[in-house]
């Protein structure tokens, strides 16, 4: 993986992580990069998900894809938002027989919670995300603040942290 640039930001509450979101919805060339969002369990990777769809126009229900493994977003004007959760996913014949090839190859974002899990089958993301909990001892369900690290991986990454 080759970083091209960073930022860490703090979220010290979800109003941060709205922020954040709302920033890169602003980008025009958001709708056709790959994010990765890295964290553990009750980070905030669905939360930040939930808050970008919102900030790009998608109204309704933005739920979890944790079962589903992909929920798809269509957006008037533009290519369908892709959002995937890999955590339970187990087994590469899945990518292939579910399609994914094809919707990574099309145009629209993708969102990708837990991409190690399917790591291998995924193309270089343009922008991963790594939300940890700053608090000591925060777990599962603990809340507070979060500190966020955005790596560009691809020159639309950098262009994404402009």
């Amino acid at each position: 993986m080759t970083i091209l640039e960073t930022r860490s930001l703090p979220w010290p509450d979800e109003a941060a992580c709205a922020a954040t979101a709302q920033r890169l919805a602003a980008h025009p060339s958001l709708r056709h990069a790959f994010i990765e969002l890295h964290g553990p369990l009750g980070a905030g990777k669905t939360t930040f998900t939930r808050h970008l769809l919102q900030a790009l126009g998608v109204t309704g229900r933005i739920k979890s894809p944790t079962y589903a493994v992909m929920e798809q977003y269509p957006l008037p004007g533009t290519p369908v938002i892709s959002h995937f959760d890999f955590y339970r996913f187990e087994d590469p014949q899945e990518f292939e027989d579910a399609g994914f090839r094809d919707v990574f190859g099309a145009p629209g974002l993708k969102i990708a919670e837990w991409p190690e899990k399917a790591q291998e089958l995924l193309p270089v993301a343009d922008l991963r995300i790594d939300i940890a909990f700053d608090d000591i001892g925060a777990g599962e369900e603990g809340g507070g603040p979060r500190r966020v690290r955005l790596a560009a991986q691809t020159p639309l990454g950098v262009e994404l942290l402009a």
